[in-house]
């Protein structure tokens, strides 16, 4: 049995003049009568824990503060949950009680038969104190609760019930029902699981007063630009049904629920049987994945030792091998304290070193595997001083556990051309020693090498990724200014070094013909070559405009920095990010404004740059003989290079569009189009459909899909709420995302907007002591999130560049096992 007293901080009555404005918050309606709160009485509820039994009960409490008849909507609610009890499989039944007498909460006797308790209440002050005991001693002897719509607005002076809701209704809240959609996010709670993603349904939709989100498990949002949200409205984080493990026991509170159609609702039906499935311990559901304080960041490497990189090269890339080591590498920026080298002059100019780093989560050291040479170390300044190559990528070989092979991306500074201003670009293979944890550097066989500008910056690309075939995805950047096309498209034929092109990405990502600014698949063998698997986007062997116009290698091309790339092995999908030019706001003139991109990619496509980008919004031509002044609009559905720079073929794949797009205005922008498609880029004529992303200074850095592993006994591992969720994320911190995010199968391939997502901001901490410049991420074999932060420097290393460790604490699904009302599911 559970001995309950009364507690002196349940209840705070508030007097005077106070208590109007505390009632238009929390109640929308007029003000229950103020009085002072009483002395405690001395009594104690005796309440059998848990409540109830394998003979399932349900109790509707549907009292109201107000007079009158009983509301229609208390009514449809009442019937339906009586159907709902009676109907089903034969062991999720049960039995139903509607009472609008409070006494019922201060006799233990009855209260304990209960599984769980609803409340159907018009809201106002509903409980007396002793009766309110009555309800927090069930809850803290493992009761369930489930709060419906109005339920919010009851007893609207206890600090312990908002506690037990979530959220209180805000001052204003629509009157009237609107259609609206609902995003259901949590695919694996019961109250949730067999609803549609994208759930359109009619109700009277709350705003709240403070958004609960982070301290309540939220399994479903309302999309406020789906209806009118009046002055109270949340944004795009709005919450309408959320749950909690609450004072020992379970509640689940829904927003909806405000109309009588609502309890016809078959789906609606379906959302109030798994929250009461779960309340009344008859079937076990996470209500703690969402929770911030359920996670852990924790700082994993040291600062370096002054003069050294002991500890983290400049951050630039991270891998998890199966046996839960991280290896990190290092671009090639030095220690603030070492020379920098930018005299062409000087043989030396650019040399870095691009550290290999480990992690050992068993002895919690770093160790440095090895360093190789780079051509990446120019320090900062301007985009012909300054230099973003150097070791850009890091995969482990699929079997690496027998075969220790590691795979680097890099540009070697022994083969540059300082001439010319050439360098080549390489993916190698070497040997790690995995006792010593020691990169054989001798043992590098080059799978494949290309050639690359480096009298400009930027945009090197990096990223590599595994399918679960063997095949090994590169991803390589344009290295093209944008600069001279005022932050545009990046399309000016005329600035070259020498003959080479150094403004044009018509040469590089636009080129069908050239390696750069594209993703790359290829299938390494075991003697260090590779072959090409089939569907890449060309075999190489085309005999269009005369043949030799392609390379084979090309999976995905119109990229334009594309640092981080992940495949979901259960899948096989390849999702991708890539940072866009320069241009702070849309041309009328040129086009759109810097568009950093997200995509999820099931075949070998064409992504548009720099032709088109976003949902397939177009760039202007320009051409000599004055790259200044405008030609016609680039075609997405038929793009042509008609550049004087490519060697390639002219007439390209299509563009498919992207599924994520933002610039510093917002997220997914877009405009009226006229009769041939063109957007019209006047930026008050703009439309943003992603509310919930913003950029500004952006730098998009793509991250997993995450999976769920169930027979993992991991402590660290992220909860299954998680699963196939695509983490998307920017280098940035503050209006850009930072989001998971789920995908409509339907339509993702062909650039479909993502239908859900979630910010991570809380749990992957920013700020200047957080997370605050996210460079990579990626989940471990322990389930554990592992992120990089680059520091608060350019093309350095500083005491906050680190390799964090972000876990999970809050424990399994409830109720336990041993606690469920007809044991093991």
């Amino acid at each position: 049995m559970h001995l309950r007293g009364l507690s002196t901080r349940r209840r705070t009555w508030v007097a005077g003049v106070a208590v109007g404005a505390v009632a238009a918050g929390l109640m929308s309606a007029p003000a229950a009568t103020a009085r002072p709160a009483p002395d405690p009485p001395l009594i104690t509820m005796s309440i059998k824990s848990p409540p109830g039994g394998a003979n399932v009960r349900v109790l509707i409490f549907y009292g109201s503060a107000a007079a009158g008849e009983e509301s229609p909507v208390v009514n449809a609610g009442i019937e339906a949950i009586e159907k709902i009890g009676l109907s089903g499989p034969a062991g999720q039944r049960f039995a139903v009680t509607a009472t609008k007498d409070a006494s019922v909460f201060t006799d233990e006797t009855k209260l304990s038969r209960f599984n769980a308790v609803v409340f159907l209440t018009g809201g106002g002050d509903v409980l007396d104190p002793e009766q309110e005991a009555g309800l927090e001693a069930y809850m803290e002897a493992g009761g369930g609760f489930v709060g419906v719509h109005d339920a919010a607005r009851a007893e609207p002076y206890s600090d312990w019930f908002t506690g037990l809701i979530g959220a209180r209704p805000a001052s204003a809240s629509p009157a009237t029902a609107q259609r609206a959609v609902v995003e259901v996010g949590d695919r694996r709670h019961p109250a949730t699981k067999e609803l549609p993603v994208q759930w359109k349904r009619p109700d009277k939709w709350l705003n709240w007063a403070k958004n609960p989100s982070g301290e309540v498990h939220t399994v479903a949002r309302v999309r406020e630009s789906s209806y009118q949200p009046g002055t109270g409205a949340n944004g795009w984080d709005h919450p309408v049904s959320w749950c909690r493990d609450y004072d020992g026991g379970r509640s689940f509170y829904t927003g909806m629920g405000g109309t009588v159609s609502s309890y016809d609702e078959t789906d609606f039906r379906s959302h109030l049987r798994g929250a009461l499935l779960w309340t009344t311990r008859l079937v076990q559901a996470d209500c703690k994945a969402t929770i911030t304080g359920n996670y852990k960041a924790e700082r994993l490497t040291q600062p370096n030792q002054p003069g050294q990189n002991d500890q983290i090269g400049e951050p630039h890339g991270l891998v998890t091998a199966p046996d839960g080591r991280v290896f990190s590498i290092g671009r090639g920026g030095a220690d603030s304290s070492q020379p920098v080298i930018t005299d062409w002059n000087n043989p030396d100019v650019g040399k870095g070193k691009g550290e290999i780093h480990v992690y050992d989560p068993k002895t919690k050291k770093v160790t440095l595997a090895g360093a190789l040479t780079v051509f990446g170390n120019k320090g900062g300044g301007d985009e012909l001083t300054k230099v973003e190559e150097g070791l850009l990528g890091i995969e482990l070989d699929p079997r690496f556990e027998d075969n220790g092979w590691v795979y680097l991306h890099y540009t070697p500074h022994a083969r540059i051309d300082r001439d010319k201003r050439m360098a080549e670009r390489r993916v190698s293979r070497f040997t790690l020693d995995r006792a010593t944890n020691k990169l054989d550097l001798g043992s590098e066989k080059v799978l494949l090498k290309w050639p690359v500008q480096i009298h400009s910056c930027c945009h090197a690309g990096g990223g590599m990724a595994w399918d679960s075939k063997g095949n090994l995805y590169i991803a390589t950047g344009d290295n093209n200014s944008s600069g001279f096309s005022g932050g545009y498209s990046g399309n000016n034929p005329e600035p070259n070094y020498k003959g080479v092109s150094f403004a044009d990405a018509r040469r590089t990502a636009g080129n069908t013909n050239n390696l750069n600014g594209k993703i790359l698949r290829i299938h390494p063998e075991p003697d260090g070559t590779y072959t090409l698997p089939e569907g890449n986007l060309f075999t190489g062997e085309e005999t269009a405009e005369g043949g030799g116009k392609t390379r084979g290698e090309i999976y995905v091309m119109g990229v334009r920095n594309p640092a981080r790339i992940s495949v979901d092995q259960q899948t096989d999908i390849l999702y991708a990010g890539w940072v866009g030019p320069d241009a702070g706001a849309p041309s009328t003139t040129w086009g759109p404004a810097k568009y950093d991109t997200f995509a999820v990619i099931t075949k070998a496509s064409n992504r548009g740059w720099p032709y088109c980008m976003g949902n397939k919004q177009p760039y202007r031509d320009r051409n000599l003989p004055d790259p200044s002044k405008p030609l016609g609009w680039y075609d997405c559905d038929h793009p042509k290079n008609e550049s004087p720079n490519n060697d390639g073929l002219v007439n390209l794949p299509p563009v498919t569009g992207n599924n994520i797009w933002y610039s510093p205005q917002g997220g997914a922008p877009d405009f009226p189009r006229d009769a041939n498609g063109v957007p019209s880029y006047k930026q008050e004529e703009a439309t943003y459909a992603l509310p919930w992303l913003k950029g500004g200074g952006q730098a998009a850095m793509n991250g997993p899909v995450y999976r769920y592993d169930a027979d993992s006994s991991s402590a660290a591992k992220w909860p299954a709420y998680w699963d196939g969720k695509w983490f998307v994320g920017d280098f940035y911190d503050s209006d850009q995302p930072r989001n998971a995010v789920i995908t409509d199968p339907k339509n993702h391939a062909d650039g479909g907007l993502p239908v859900h997502s979630e910010s991570l901001k809380k749990i992957v901490p920013i700020g200047n002591d957080g997370i605050k410049n996210l460079m990579d991420w990626k989940f471990g074999p322990d389930g554990a999130l592992y992120v990089l932060d680059y520091g608060r420097g350019f093309f350095t290393s500083d005491a906050k560049s680190a390799l964090w460790r972000v876990t999970y604490t809050g424990g399994g699904p409830t109720p336990a096992a041993g606690q469920l009302a007809r044991g093991t599911q």
